[in-house]
């Protein structure tokens, strides 16, 4: 019997970083039951996104972002867009360059990650924010 499901989760950031939230939506699927399907996780925002990426070496962490800070500098004279600081521009490009949207299949009640894979937010703004996360799952 197909069936779907919606969760928004809420996400806290300490400014701009990987922020790991695998567990959350783990969590979520597993109070559910459900067992086969394809859960799809929406960022509802312009300057944040979302990624898989390595969960093991914090390294992959920190290099992702010094190549991002050389790829998109804060402050470039580029940028027109500065209304919130000069970091908000090249929030919306890191953003534009990544996903706001990411979809995996779920066997056996469980997203279907590879080992070392974990879901992350990344925040692309130097400040503080909340972010929301809608997940929706579809299946049985």
């Amino acid at each position: 019997m197909l069936t779907q499901g919606f969760q928004e989760l809420t996400l806290v950031t300490r400014g701009r970083g990987l922020y790991e939230f695998t567990p959350a939506v783990a969590e979520w699927l597993a109070r559910q039951g459900w067992r086969e399907g394809l859960v799809t996780l929406h960022l509802q925002h312009t300057s944040a996104s979302l990624l898989i990426q390595e969960n093991a070496d914090p390294d992959v962490r920190r290099d992702l972002e010094a190549f991002f800070k050389r790829l998109v500098p804060d402050g470039d004279r580029l940028y027109v867009h500065t209304l919130e600081g000069e970091d908000d521009m090249p929030a919306h490009v890191r953003t534009a360059l990544t996903a706001v949207n990411l979809s995996l299949p779920v066997r056996g009640g469980r997203m279907v990650l590879g080992v070392w894979q974990g879901i992350y937010l990344w925040e692309h703004r130097t400040q503080p924010h909340s972010r929301r996360v809608v997940l929706h799952f579809i299946g049985e």
